[in-house]
């Protein structure tokens, strides 16, 4: 008997850990993203990893937004639980202000390659120095 309870135990253990599936994906994104911001020094691939960080964030607010239960906020007789729309209005903008971002970047790194004839950041600091 006190096999089948440990068995039973560790299958819930693994189903709880199942539910927090998102987060898990959200941490490994903003985590290789951050990684990529950081380590990398090709301007080009630090822009990568910038929008793959946004990507985790976007997850994370699209994962929070979900009610059990809850319907479209539009009145109907009989439904008192509604999802909020404000994360996905959130989102949206965010999503907007990434794609803006990511354009202003890379004329940015346009610009460093004609005035500098690289994007490997360590040869544009080198050269600052001369």
């Amino acid at each position: 008997l006190p096999r089948f309870r440990r068995e039973a135990r560790s299958r819930m253990n693994l189903l709880e850990l199942l539910g927090y599936f998102n987060y898990w994906v959200f941490a490994i994104v903003l985590t290789v993203g951050l990684y990529t911001v950081i380590a990398k020094g090709n301007l080009v691939k630090k822009l990568i990893g910038l929008s793959i960080f946004q990507s985790a964030v976007f997850l994370m607010y699209i994962t929070m937004d979900k009610v059990e239960g809850g319907t479209a906020p539009i009145f109907q007789d009989g439904v008192s639980l509604y999802s909020n729309p404000l994360p996905q209005v959130l989102i949206l903008t965010a999503i907007v202000v990434g794609i803006s971002t990511m354009a202003l970047g890379l004329g940015i790194v346009v610009r460093i390659k004609e005035e500098y004839g690289s994007i490997e950041e360590h040869e544009i600091q080198e050269r600052d120095r001369q």
